[in-house]
């Protein structure tokens, strides 16, 4: 409940500013779309101008699925589009992010004198602090936190809004298995009274086969320390960040595994590193080593310019020291 709790905050910020934008982090997920579309919709009814900040040139199949249903109902912009139109008046409301690094582009922060934070995640030193920080650390997605927003302002929004939000929410928690409280269904019972369509919330989560029998050539491929499942992709062979997500998901399902590290090349410069944990082993602190970031269930990193091999040796002499 953060967000109705700053709900007076929030909407001054919003009444005082003219053009305001929305933007989530990099890597694009089902969970950071809905958050912007659904604070879009927001700020339209106070009858303020909205853009959503959108760089990434290579989108996961449900996010490209989703904007391709909806791009002609929102206003969608890269970042080098914006910048000259950027002064006082001009509000940047970040979403399911805390830390500059992981945005689309951090370098707009800079632009603008009044920035918002709308977010679930862990913070540390690297959290931004200029501006209002709205962090719900309960939520299981940054999407209930929207929709709480939505339904006490009585807001109409279509039924394909409300099934992209319900989408996050479903993503976030794993199909209802982390991260899941009574909040977290009765904000998806909200959405469903809108009109969110759960047949198509899971098209929209539906799995290419051949990238899913990729996948599980990596999990053949596991190290186990303590309770802890460990696995690294190919060095050949590049992964979607959305591959290593699901691959670490499908980790937990297994009996003594509590947490999960999954470790792939993203592309010639980048390794990525995807982490999931039922509560105990909090991955986000895990991965901060690796300046990446999340919370005690889900978190992400990216490495520039180092091997598959030497992050994940890293990562192993890591976990060993965990209880």
């Amino acid at each position: 409940m953060e967000l109705l709790e700053n709900k007076e905050k929030l909407d001054k910020y919003i009444n005082n500013s003219f053009n305001i934008y929305i933007m989530g982090h990099r890597y694009l997920d089902l969970d950071a779309l809905g958050a912007s579309i659904g604070v879009y919709e927001y700020v339209k009814s106070k009858g303020k101008k909205a853009t959503i900040v959108i760089n990434d040139r290579r989108l996961e199949n449900g996010v490209k699925k989703a904007l391709d249903n909806l791009k002609d109902n929102f206003v969608i912009k890269r970042s080098n589009r914006i910048k000259t139109k950027i002064n006082n008046k001009s509000l940047l409301i970040v979403v399911d992010a805390n830390k500059d690094y992981l945005l689309q582009d951090s370098s707009m922060l800079d632009l603008f004198e009044k920035v918002i934070v709308i977010d679930h995640h862990d913070t540390n030193e690297q959290t931004i602090n200029n501006g209002l920080l709205i962090i719900d650390k309960n939520a299981s997605s940054t999407c209930e936190m929207i929709t709480d927003l939505i339904d006490y302002e009585k807001i109409e929004i279509s039924k394909e809004v409300a099934t992209i939000i319900l989408s996050g929410i479903v993503l976030d928690t794993n199909n209802y298995v982390i991260k899941t409280t009574t909040d977290t269904f009765r904000t998806s019972y909200i959405l469903s009274k809108l009109g969110a369509d759960p047949q198509y919330v899971q098209y929209l989560l539906k799995q290419d086969l051949k990238k899913y029998l990729a996948r599980q050539k990596v999990v053949t491929n596991i190290k186990q320390i303590k309770r802890i499942a460990l696995t690294n992709g190919k060095s050949n062979v590049l992964y979607r960040r959305e591959d290593l997500a699901k691959i670490a998901d499908t980790l937990l399902l297994f009996d003594k595994i509590e947490a999960s590290f999954v470790v792939g090349k993203l592309d010639d410069n980048s390794i990525g590193i995807s982490a999931r944990s039922l509560g105990r082993i909090n991955v986000g602190k895990v991965l901060e080593t690796f300046n990446g970031g999340g919370d005690e269930f889900e978190a992400g990193a990216n490495i520039k310019n180092v091997t598959i091999k030497k992050v994940e040796g890293e990562l192993r002499e890591i976990l060993k020291t965990l209880d």
